[in-house]
C-alpha cells in the first residue's frame, strides 16, 4: 500500500488502548470508584472499563475477586487495575497476590498516619458509611427531602429555610446541583425557574424576591441549552435556538440587574458547579 509523500505508518491510527478497572471494596465501594475516576480521569487516550466489585466482606469472597482478575489478566494479556479499600488483612493480601496492579487506597494512608498519632486504626469494615443513625446522616436526609419538594418551584413555602436558592432558565442544570449539594453537603437547596412570564415583567418571582440574598444563578449556553431541550420536548418552541437564545440573555441580564451571582453551567461538572456555589454563597459544610 503506497502512502503520501510525508506520511510514515506512525501517522496511521492506532487502535484506542483498553483496561479492565476492577473496584474492589468491603463496602458500597463508593470511595473507591470516586478515587478512581480522578485518576483515571488524567489518561484520556486510554478506554477505562470500570468493575465495581462491592461488600467483598469474606475471604471466600475476596478468593473469587482475586480468581475473577486472574481471568481477565489471561484473557486481555495485560494486568488490570485494582483500586481496593478493603480493609480485612485477609481478604487485602488475596486480591494483592492477584495478576493484577494492585492499589491500596486505605493501606497507603492509614500506615502512616497510624505513626504520626501513635495509634492503630480501628480496621473496620465499611466504617465510612456506618452513620445511619447520626445527626450528620439525618442532616443529608432532611435537606434532600427539602430540596426534592423545592424542586422546580414546585413548594414555594419554608424558603426561609434554605440554605441557597438556584434560579436560572429551564434546564439549565438546577435540579441536579440541588440534589448534589443535599446529598454530598446536606445543603438545603431550592431552585426556581425564571420564565419568559418573569422576563416581559421585568422582575424576579414575586415568590423568591424577598430571600434576594439566598440566590445564586446558573446559566448556559444558548445552543447547548437547546441541544438539552430538544431531548425532552423535541421540534418544540421551547426547544428552538431562538427562544433559548432569548431566554438566557433576558435571564443573565435579570440577575446582573439584580446583583445576583451567576456562572455558566455549560462546560462544568456539577462537582464544580456546587464548589462553586458553596464558595459564592459562603457555605461551608463537612458532613
Amino acid at each position: 500500500m503506497a502512502f503520501p509523500f510525508g506520511w510514515n505508518i506512525l501517522h496511521m491510527a492506532s487502535p484506542p488502548i483498553e483496561r479492565t478497572v476492577y473496584i474492589v471494596s468491603d463496602s458500597t465501594g463508593i470511595t473507591a470508584e470516586t478515587f478512581s475516576h480522578s485518576v483515571l480521569s488524567q489518561f484520556e487516550e486510554v478506554h477505562f472499563r470500570p468493575v465495581r466489585l462491592p461488600f467483598i466482606d469474606t475471604v471466600e469472597k475476596a478468593r473469587e475477586v482475586a480468581a475473577r482478575i486472574n481471568r481477565n489478566a489471561l484473557e486481555t494479556g495485560v494486568p488490570p487495575i485494582v483500586f481496593s479499600t478493603l480493609v480485612n488483612p485477609a481478604s487485602m493480601e488475596c486480591v494483592r497476590n492477584a495478576n493484577g496492579i494492585f492499589l491500596d487506597l486505605f493501606g497507603t494512608f492509614v500506615g502512616h498516619i497510624e505513626q504520626a498519632l501513635g495509634l492503630k486504626s480501628s480496621h473496620s469494615i465499611g466504617r465510612s458509611h456506618m452513620a445511619a443513625n447520626s445527626e450528620q446522616y439525618r442532616n443529608r436526609i432532611d435537606a434532600i427531602n427539602f430540596s426534592l419538594a423545592h424542586d422546580d418551584g414546585q413548594f414555594i413555602t419554608q424558603l426561609d429555610q434554605a440554605d441557597v436558592i438556584l434560579v436560572g432558565v429551564s434546564r439549565c442544570g438546577k435540579t441536579p446541583t440541588s440534589l448534589y449539594l443535599a446529598m454530598q453537603y446536606a445543603i438545603k437547596a431550592a431552585n426556581f425557574p425564571l420564565t419568559p412570564d418573569d422576563f416581559e415583567r421585568g422582575t424576579l418571582p414575586s415568590t423568591v424576591a424577598p430571600h434576594r440574598g439566598k440566590l445564586f444563578g446558573l446559566s448556559i449556553q444558548p445552543e447547548r441549552l437547546a441541544e438539552v431541550r430538544n431531548e425532552r420536548r423535541p421540534n418544540s418552541k421551547y426547544a428552538k435556538l431562538e427562544q433559548c437564545r432569548y431566554e438566557v440573555a433576558e435571564a443573565e441580564r435579570m440577575m446582573r440587574r439584580e446583583g445576583i451571582s451567576w456562572l455558566s453551567t455549560t462546560t462544568k461538572s456539577i462537582e464544580e458547579i456546587a464548589t462553586t456555589v458553596m464558595q459564592e454563597v459562603g457555605l461551608d459544610r463537612s458532613n
